[in-house]
């Protein structure tokens, strides 16, 4: 066909990586030359301020690799149909790929474009490969998508994933190459403000620190992952989030490189099999219900009396780590700093905020799309859910977490905490410090400032919550 001559728009989104590329190989498999180009439209233009920071360094470092090998990635801002349409008719390409995305959002986007532009003339095909399964692919006896992980789990975790793909030995290059904006006027971490120099010390973006994380994290500490992987105040996690939520690294690579390492460390390594497959679980919720991402997914919950005030003292003090409950704030601190949050430290923090101050998961849910870098949109939102009681799979309503039983078990020596609470230390920790360089100076808080008295002491809060709990008697 004459269009297998003319050029390959490789359309990027979350999936900034050469490895492990279903449509990228398949592009460069093609012989015909591959144009990358990312779109800043309208789902990358709603993201909160640090993941949309995270972006802009993500896009810088993959423009480096693909310039490396000598392509580029072309940069437009707009419309995505209207923009792919514009480039089609700059380049005379004859097909546009890309990889799938699960939220509705974006599957409604694709679903238009890749219909207009068939109906064009033009080759639109989107392929697999930003989680292990596909959520069709995996459903119950009965056919229907599971609701609970565990037996998800059980059904997947001896299921074949593909191997992952090399990246491409080369990717041909068009005879010209089309107009790009430049990275630096799409200006993407403005709304972090100073912020963004703290976080930046923080991160390394890109495909190649993040694979290298991966291959610390099995050579390293995942023999011990199972049973320390709770405790923040150690570096026992994969720290993996933010290459995962940019696809700077891949599901299957993660798998994979688990999968290597079972039989010497057969309980550290099922347990971070285990973790992929509910970042699988989250995004199938997201897939077949996608109420998760806006409303109680167990719509026995509506009635429950949320309180829905976001400035409240309770909630101001929660979102700017001044609860009084040390866990608590220290939880939130590392995020500001970080732009990441230990995961059980977000267990504590959310459980705090909807049980101990009856508070809507949404209000948290929004707060952390706006500062997490590794903000993932399922995981977000199944996370709040699981921990507020109204979502699948979720811990019963009357499962708070007391957040000094929490520190005593999983941050025993307090190092987490003074790791990121300055007040009244006589020598506070640099990261410590460093929160009151990353917050708002309209925020008005210093080191010097008295550490606060709890907002709502555990016990008066924990009563509260049960006395609402069963007072609303959902499901």
């Amino acid at each position: 066909m004459a269009e297998e001559r003319f050029p390959v728009l490789l359309w990027f989104r979350r999936d900034l990586r050469l490895s492990d590329h279903a449509a990228l190989n398949a592009a460069c498999a093609s012989g015909r030359p591959v144009i990358p180009v990312f779109i800043l439209d309208d789902c990358a233009e709603t993201l909160g301020a640090a993941a949309k920071w995270r972006l802009g360094a993500g896009l810088e470092a993959f423009a480096a690799t693909l310039a490396q090998r000598g392509s580029r990635l072309v940069l437009r801002r707009g419309g995505a149909l209207e923009t792919l349409r514009a480039l089609v008719r700059d380049t005379g390409a004859g097909a546009v790929w890309w990889m799938r995305a699960y939220d509705p959002r974006s599957r409604e986007r694709d679903a238009a474009i890749k219909t207009a532009l068939k109906s064009d003339g033009i080759g639109a095909r989107s392929f697999s490969g930003q989680l292990l399964f596909e959520p069709w692919r995996v459903a119950t006896k009965a056919g229907t998508p599971f609701k609970v992980f565990t037996p998800m789990w059980r059904a997947v975790r001896g299921r074949d994933v593909a191997e992952p793909l090399p990246p491409p030995g080369r990717i041909a290059a068009p005879g010209n190459w089309p107009r790009s904006d430049a990275l630096e006027d799409w200006a993407l971490g403005h709304a972090m403000r100073r912020g963004a120099a703290v976080v930046a010390g923080h991160s390394a973006p890109g495909e190649a620190a993040g694979l290298d994380r991966l291959d610390s994290f099995v050579s390293q500490r995942i023999d011990q992952y199972e049973q320390l992987r709770d405790r923040p105040d150690l570096d026992a996690t994969s720290g993996l989030s933010e290459y995962l939520a940019l696809g700077e690294i891949s599901a299957s690579r993660c798998w994979h490189a688990g999968l290597r390492v079972r039989a010497q460390n057969p309980k550290g390594a099922e347990a971070f099999l285990r973790q992929l497959v509910w970042r699988d679980f989250a995004h199938h919720l997201m897939y077949h219900t996608p109420r998760i991402l806006t409303r109680n997914w167990r719509e026995d919950w509506d009635a429950f009396p949320w309180r829905t005030a976001t400035d409240s003292p309770e909630v101001i003090a929660w979102k700017r780590g001044r609860t009084g409950i040390a866990l608590v704030d220290a939880a939130m601190r590392e995020m500001y700093v970080t732009g990441r949050m230990h995961n059980r430290a977000r267990m504590v923090a959310a459980s705090y905020l909807t049980k101990h101050l009856l508070t809507h998961w949404r209000i948290g849910q929004d707060w952390f799309a706006a500062h997490l870098t590794d903000w993932d949109e399922a995981n977000n939102a199944l996370g709040w859910q699981w921990v507020a009681g109204s979502g699948p799979d979720a811990a019963p309503y009357f499962r708070i977490f007391n957040p000094e039983t929490q520190a005593r078990k999983f941050d025993p020596e307090g190092a987490y905490r003074q790791r990121w609470i300055a007040e009244e230390r006589k020598r506070p920790a640099a990261t410590a410090l460093a929160y009151f360089d990353a917050i708002p100076r309209r925020w008005g808080l210093s080191p010097g400032d008295p550490y606060p008295e709890p907002v709502v002491s555990l016990a008066r809060g924990r009563a509260a919550a049960l006395d609402a709990y069963h007072g609303a008697a959902p499901g």
